[in-house]
């Protein structure tokens, strides 16, 4: 298969808690790339990840990748399943990066004790203004509940992402990399999210 031309690097940081599968479409991401051609550096960081504790994936792609993390202010897209992860990780986004979030609040047990506030959408979304206008903001969970199942939230989330990212072309590519990673009986619902994802991502990122 011949390499889209990606003419630098593309780091992408995906965010999220436990159970959500951000690693899982973080892994889908990389075998798209490496099937591309590319080289890949990943890197996955899991808190309390059964306790719905934070989870992060750095993942790096280009010719020659040296590094598996993203560094601060680097970040082509950003990724969050969660609004408070996006919260804490505007700091790595580039200027005129791309963020998309999931419209979906799972406050830590710090905010459920009253210790801390959650922030509310408008300061999370004027977090990232002040860096860039390609922020989006996607109801997800509703998505995968209307399609039959809310475990399916990342792979409808990765149907956005992949009208992102320079090789969003390769539908088929993409299909069978999820197909690889899922168990048999769930490929048909995952490959139904995936396709609702590509028609959100076409309606608000082109």
């Amino acid at each position: 298969m011949n390499k889209v031309n990606i003419n630098r690097k593309q780091d992408i940081l995906f965010v999220g808690v436990g159970g959500q599968g951000t690693i899982l479409a973080s892994d889908i991401v990389s075998e798209v790339a490496l099937a591309l051609g590319y080289d890949i550096k990943k890197s996955d960081t899991l808190g309390m990840a059964q306790r719905g504790g934070s989870v992060t994936s750095h993942v790096r792609i280009g010719p020659i990748v040296y590094a598996p993390l993203v560094s601060k202010h680097e970040a082509d897209i950003i990724m969050a399943f969660e609004k408070l992860e996006a919260a804490r990780w505007v700091n790595y986004l580039s200027p005129n990066g791309t963020v998309i979030i999931n419209n979906y609040a799972l406050p830590p047990l710090s905010i459920s004790l009253g210790m801390a506030k959650y922030p509310d959408d408008q300061s999370i979304l004027d977090s990232y203004f002040r860096l860039t206008r390609k922020v989006f903001m996607v109801d997800g969970i509703q998505e995968a509940v209307k399609l039959g199942d809310v475990r399916i939230l990342n792979v409808f989330m990765l149907g956005i992402l992949s009208i992102v990212l320079p090789y969003k072309y390769d539908e088929k590519l993409w299909k069978n990399c999820i197909s690889s990673h899922v168990p048999p009986k769930v490929i048909d619902i995952n490959i139904r999210a995936f396709e609702r994802g590509r028609e959100v991502g076409n309606s608000v990122y082109i």
